[in-house]
């Protein structure tokens, strides 16, 4: 067997967690079980760009949730074994003990936390108002009363669009709304930051700028099993290192052009 370092803070990690549950039923052994196997095994999509994707649709996987949780392994001192599966059942796959843990941009929600463990998170997203870059009109959301946007229907952006005083064009998603407002034939699209921020990555889209954002913001954090809080202790650990060393703002820099893990 390969021989792997194991950091102290992490060997402390196990041995308070054992001594915690001496009295208990059940004891907690998600960080342990990880460590003995020596790889961590993490549920994505793989379809998600630019989080969870393969290069080219058919290269490595790659994205901005892979990177930081091989990072995070490596971190533990382990390997990490990726296992790709439909949103739909990503959630049930992480019940079932199919893997350790979920790294697919999972937004904590009351109701998620109700049911799973959380890590602490690792990327932080607002929703922003998207403009020409000319415009100096829309300051605000308060001032998009009366303006067009261009909006996916179904989404929590259209309510937020509507509920400000927009007229709203429906669009089936990012790529409709975004090329309706470079057009000029809407005066901006409500959307969620990272989606921007992608975009403006990876087409330059200099003729477009954020013109608002809300002041509630989003957190993804990686799931876990209700009962994997020494894991997911664990990863917080690793996660507030890799904060630190400056990581994180590497990555987030080499996907969004903007640090979005803090």
């Amino acid at each position: 067997m390969k021989f792997r370092f194991i950091p102290a803070a992490l060997l402390s990690v196990v041995a308070l967690t054992l001594t915690g549950c001496s009295g208990s039923s059940a004891t907690d052994n998600s960080l342990s079980s990880v460590l003995d196997a020596g790889t961590l095994v993490i549920g994505t999509e793989g379809t998600y760009r630019p989080f969870s994707f393969h290069e080219d649709g058919s290269g490595e996987l790659t994205g901005y949730d892979v990177e930081v949780a091989r990072a995070v392994a490596a971190e533990l001192g382990v390997d990490a074994k990726f296992e790709e599966t439909q949103w739909d059942a990503i959630f049930a796959g992480l019940t079932a003990g199919r893997w350790d843990t979920i790294a697919n941009q999972v937004s904590i929600t009351p109701e998620r936390l109700d049911a799973y463990k959380f890590s602490t998170p690792y990327t932080y997203s607002t929703g922003v108002i998207v403009v020409p870059s000319d415009n100096t009109s829309i300051t605000s959301f308060a001032s998009l009363d009366g303006k067009t946007t261009a909006q996916s229907l179904t989404s929590n952006w259209n309510t937020l669009a509507t509920e400000s005083g927009a007229t709203v064009e429906g669009v089936e998603g990012w790529a409709q709304s975004v090329a309706l407002v470079e057009q000029g034939r809407v005066d901006a699209t409500v959307n969620d930051k990272l989606t921007f921020l992608d975009y403006q990555k990876t087409n330059g889209a200099d003729n477009l700028k954020i013109a608002a954002e809300t002041e509630a913001r989003s957190e993804s954090a990686f799931a876990f099993a209700k009962d994997g809080t020494a894991l997911a202790d664990a990863v917080s650990e690793a996660l507030a290192t890799l904060s630190a060393d400056g990581t994180l703002a590497e990555l987030s820099d080499k996907y969004f052009g903007a640090d979005v893990s803090q």
